[in-house]
């Protein structure tokens, strides 16, 4: 009877597995959304979305008239809630962008939900503008109508204790602006607080806080009350890293907030894209980004706000786990868990060795070898990506396809058949006990790697290889071959429960452009899992290669499905990228493109690589470029106000002329000692001064520059608007092609050259 009782527990393990996978996923999936009539008090995302529906009707930029129709949509809806909102006129600036300084006028609405004995307020921010070619309806149409549905919640209830502020900022997507203007200069703003931003990068997918400020213990103790928390604290060192800015960037910045950023970030086709629309919203993520957003401000409103605005002394790590529950301990943790690790896995080997379940050369050759699967599935996974671009050009410009779920199958399958293939093929040569050994080995100095760089994500290494080399050295102790399988398979249930959440994050975060990210977590599951591989399957050669098939039958066949399924439509068009650029000077006129491969669209417009960034700076590095017809395009200009020298200093005022309406004016030129655009002093890096002002009006902007030369000021004007369609020699998209959704796209630049 001994061998069916294996067979038994053997098949539970695996059941056992099976269940905490699912759960896993199911931890990170947003909940059902909740229906117009439900109780007032409640978040409803289909209340939200009649929001959506105003705020996506047309594509709203800063500045123009679509703006202002939503501004006054959520004015109107504040009003009619029995808030007193205010629109604030004023100029923001940003240096963060890069090496240029942009600078706008900016118009926050801005409305206060007073509390009883407030402590500090609470900041609800989301941006209502869009980017140049969207609709918005998920950037920011999600959070500005998470932000009106939870006022409108908490309006029904009793008031909080401290202050809510609700700040709709303007500016966003141009230069972060509304938030930097709202942080400068608002008096509401002036003693700090606790901000919470809500953003979408995309159409779905879970409500992920994904950055928090500094020393965010209390504040993730907070959050991990909502009813569906999301997050890992892996997340938050990676965004610290990425040049990534939301509209929290400027309230970090000031050192006297502390906050959490919230987003889903699944569906990134539609990202800053015309098709960013009412329709692609997954009702789920709104109820997901709203639900936890008003659970968060109820608790945030009646704790001590002064406390927690205040950074806590370390960082928590943390991360979701079934049931709704957020996995949370101290940053001290972290070295001591590595260690501890560390000392496991060596004492696992130490009583492999003393066993004789291996030899000291093979348990060497086995510690090496498990590298092979990590960085050989991060490497086929940048083949596999390779390989749809190779099939479908058009991927190459996006960081997901629009409909990714089969391609992620697959590349899972890839990664799969790599671990698989590894064990399979050194098994016999090695023993499973040296593989398993040494790819935990593996797992423990990646924790201890993690811990020193990136701590807040060394959880994701220690915890497997902790749990996997405690589940060992039990299975060691344990003569039964039942026990022997239970205990491995607790210690795989772990790593289970640990990565397969974040390898699911990892997708929409960094999309299968860059799914190096995913693989490795997914291969480090599959290292972790070893252990019970080595138990479970039997060693002859041909399950073995019954196993390693199987893995990429899955992969070849999730690719082919992904390519029937993802195709290119009016829908779902391959994204292009196209722009004009004319230098008044010259005469001379440009098509360019920041496609990495010309679409066959493009490729009629654009011929070759080409550095014009001597014309025209804001196009940094080799772009493709084609001749163009030279338009009558009205230049921008400077019309001096004054011109005043002393004590050696020149100073001169003039007013920057945008020629026709533009979504942006430059200035650009050396020799500058220091200058001011629209009131707001803007940096200037070795007498180099680089600087926009975002939908100028018609009269233009003022310009302050002094220098202490004699000697004229010689500057470059620029002008970046609308108009594609009406360049002559242009030809419309047809269908199944369609607009990248970048800053640059559709721009029409004119520059020009003067002398003060």
């Amino acid at each position: 009877m001994t061998q069916p009782r294996t067979r038994a527990t053997t098949l539970a393990g695996l059941l056992l597995l099976a269940v905490l996978t699912l759960l896993a996923v199911l931890a990170v999936r947003p909940p059902a959304p909740v229906a117009a009539d439900a109780p007032a008090d409640e978040f409803s995302a289909e209340r939200a979305f009649a929001h959506v529906r105003e705020i996506g009707q047309e594509v709203h930029p800063h500045g123009s008239a679509a703006l202002t129709a939503v501004r006054d949509h959520v004015v109107a809806t504040l009003t009619g809630l029995g808030l007193d909102p205010e629109v604030t006129d004023s100029v923001g600036e940003d240096g963060s962008l890069g090496d240029q300084s942009r600078v706008a006028r900016v118009e926050n609405v801005v409305a206060t939900l007073p509390g009883t004995h407030p402590t500090a307020p609470v900041f609800l921010v989301a941006h209502y503008d869009s980017a140049e070619v969207s609709h918005g309806a998920n950037d920011d149409g999600a959070g500005v109508s998470t932000l009106l549905e939870t006022v409108r919640a908490l309006t029904t209830g009793p008031a909080l204790r401290n202050d809510v502020v609700l700040v709709f900022t303007d500016a966003e997507e141009a230069c972060l602006c509304g938030a930097e203007a709202f942080e400068h200069s608002d008096p509401r703003a002036s003693d700090g607080g606790i901000v919470l931003n809500f953003e979408a990068r995309g159409s779905s997918g879970p409500a992920i806080m994904f950055e928090t400020s500094r020393g965010n213990a209390a504040l993730v103790s907070e959050y991990a009350k909502v009813p569906y928390p999301v997050g890992t604290s892996m997340a938050v060192e990676v965004y610290r890293i990425l040049p990534n800015d939301t509209d929290f960037s400027p309230f970090l910045d000031a050192d006297r907030f502390t906050g959490l950023n919230t987003a889903y970030i699944d569906g990134s086709a539609v990202y800053h894209a015309p098709q960013d629309r009412p329709g692609t919203m997954d009702l789920a993520s709104l109820q997901h980004e709203g639900s936890n957003a008003l659970a968060l401000v109820r608790s945030l409103g009646d704790a001590d706000a002064a406390a927690l605005a205040t950074p806590s002394s370390t960082d928590s790590t943390y991360f979701p786990l079934p049931g709704d529950l957020l996995a949370r301990y101290p940053g001290w943790l972290v070295w001591p868990l590595a260690a501890l690790a560390v000392l496991g896995v060596a004492a696992l080997g130490a009583v492999t060795l003393r066993r004789g379940g291996t030899t000291p050369g093979r348990l060497a050759w086995g510690f090496a070898s498990a590298l092979v699967p990590i960085l050989g599935s991060a490497v086929a996974a940048q083949l596999f990506w390779m390989l749809l671009v190779a099939v479908r050009p058009g991927y190459g410009e996006m960081l997901d396809p629009w409909r990714p779920g089969w391609f992620r199958v697959a590349l899972l399958g890839v990664v799969a058949t790599v671990v698989a293939g590894w064990f399979v093929a050194l098994r016999r040569r090695l023993g499973a006990p040296a593989l398993a050994v040494g790819g935990l080995a593996w797992l423990a100095l990646v924790g201890v790697a993690l811990a020193a760089f990136t701590p807040g994500g060394a959880y994701l290494a220690t915890l497997p290889a902790l749990a996997g080399a405690a589940a060992g050295l039990v299975a060691a102790r344990v003569r039964d071959a039942r026990g022997r399988v239970a205990a491995v398979t607790v210690g795989a249930g772990v790593a289970v429960l640990v990565l397969v959440p974040v390898t699911l994050l990892f997708f929409p975060a960094l999309g299968l452009a860059t799914g190096a990210a995913p693989a490795v977590c997914a291969a480090l599951l599959g290292v972790a899992v070893v252990p019970v591989l080595a138990l479970v399957l039997p060693g002859a050669r041909r399950a073995g290669a019954a196993l390693v098939g199987a893995c990429a039958a899955l992969a070849v066949a999730a690719t082919a499905t992904g390519l029937v399924v993802d195709r290119f439509d009016d829908a779902h068009p391959e994204p292009t990228q196209l722009m004009y650029a004319l230098d008044a000077d010259t005469g001379q006129a440009r098509w360019i493109s920041a496609e990495g491969s010309p679409s066959p669209w493009t490729s009629r417009y654009v011929t070759e690589q080409t550095d014009v960034s001597a014309e025209f700076p804001m196009v940094s590095g080799d772009v493709w470029t084609g001749p163009a017809t030279a338009a009558d395009l009205p230049v921008p200009s400077a019309r001096v106000v004054s011109d005043e020298t002393a004590a050696g200093e020149r100073t001169v005022t003039f007013r920057l002329r945008p020629g026709r309406e533009v979504r942006y004016v430059d200035v650009v030129g050396g020799g500058v000692d220091t200058a001011t655009v629209a009131g707001r002093e803007v940096p200037v890096e070795g007498g180099h001064l680089d600087a926009r002002f975002y939908a100028p009006p018609a009269d233009g902007v003022e310009v302050v520059l002094t220098t202490h030369a004699a000697a004229p000021l010689d500057l470059r004007l620029f002008g970046g608007g609308e108009g594609l369609e009406d360049l002559p020699g242009f030809v419309p998209r047809p269908g199944g092609v369609g607009v990248a959704g970048t800053h640059t796209s559709e721009l029409v630049l004119v520059g020009t050259s003067v002398t003060l």
